[in-house]
């Protein structure tokens, strides 16, 4: 298996080993440049660029150069490519990335419901959007905005606490629908997020149902991020009413009065790095003060955010 990416404004290859280790390396060649990923084939323990068939191991050493009578000394001593750390987590592949190739200072969390035969498949959605991590991120913590652009009368702010990379928020409400016959009903809410980095949100929202969300940000280039959802319920019988209850759901999230809502939003504003706010905002100063810690520098903020 190998896949070419495209993150952090660089090029890379994803690629699986025979012996199922996970590799991630900048994608070209330190040969003649060519692009693993595009053509690049699985061989042994390590990948084969397609130009000349050289061969690197996910820790970026290259391993064989099938037609050389002497091994370059360079290549004996260090790796000839940039090898991301990276673990399989909760069905997905996780990598970290710092621009000056800083080895992580947090682990992903494991969260078994993503795994577990008792929770649901997997539902996934995927956007793309011109918006940095940050303010896609910040979208949670802006209340006033939920009235206006998803049409949901008020939303509890609830409260957040902050320890270090982690951030937890919960907000508690209670909301009215109508039953089956013409009657209203009223129903607890509860949604609760985690946040580890800037990279790893789990949300879990109780209402009659109980769903799992996994929101994964990876800036593509700056100001554009991959945003991708990932879903997991309780699971229920196939086809039964139930299960169409949580696809229903999962898919007011995601859809027009969701995500879907906030994309022309995203794709045409600019950052404020001072912005003017009033009571009933929300949290923003205080979550952009938490989230400026995933910058390598101070002005890192201001510069990937849009202009």
């Amino acid at each position: 298996d190998v896949k070419p990416l495209r993150y952090f404004e660089r090029e890379q290859v994803l690629f699986r080993n025979e012996e199922g280790v996970i590799g991630m390396l900048d994608a070209h060649c330190p040969h003649l440049g060519a692009h693993i990923g595009i053509g690049g084939t699985v061989k042994g323990d390590s990948v084969a660029c397609p130009f000349h068939g050289w061969e690197f191991r996910p820790d970026g050493f290259c391993s064989k150069i099938p037609y050389a009578k002497k091994f370059p000394p360079i290549a004996k001593r260090e790796p000839l490519l940039h090898s991301y750390p990276v673990e399989e987590r909760a069905g997905v592949i996780w990598a970290w990335y710092h621009p000056h190739n800083i080895a992580p200072i947090f682990d992903v969390v494991e969260y078994p419901e993503f795994t577990s035969p008792e929770w649901s498949d997997h539902i996934r959605e995927e956007w793309i959007a011109y918006i940095s991590p940050q303010e896609e991120a910040e979208n949670a913590v802006d209340i006033a905005h939920f009235q206006f652009v998803h049409g949901t009368p008020g939303v509890p702010e609830g409260k957040a606490v902050y320890e270090g990379h982690i951030r937890r928020s919960r907000s508690d409400g209670r909301f009215e629908v109508m039953n089956e016959n013409g009657e209203p009903e009223v129903f607890e809410s509860h949604v609760t997020t985690v946040s580890n980095g800037a990279g790893q949100k789990i949300t879990t929202l109780e209402t009659q149902l109980k769903v799992w969300l996994m929101v994964l940000l990876t800036p593509v280039k700056r100001n554009l991020t991959e945003i991708r959802f990932c879903y997991t319920f309780p699971r229920q019988e196939p086809g039964s009413a139930k299960e169409k209850q949580y696809l229903e759901y999962c898919q007011r999230i995601s859809g027009q009065t969701g995500v879907i809502a906030d994309l022309p939003i995203w794709n045409n504003k600019i950052h404020r790095t001072n912005p003017l706010l009033v009571d009933g905002d929300g949290d923003i100063l205080r979550y952009r003060k938490w989230f400026s810690q995933f910058y390598a520098d101070d002005s890192e903020p201001a510069r990937l955010a849009a202009e």
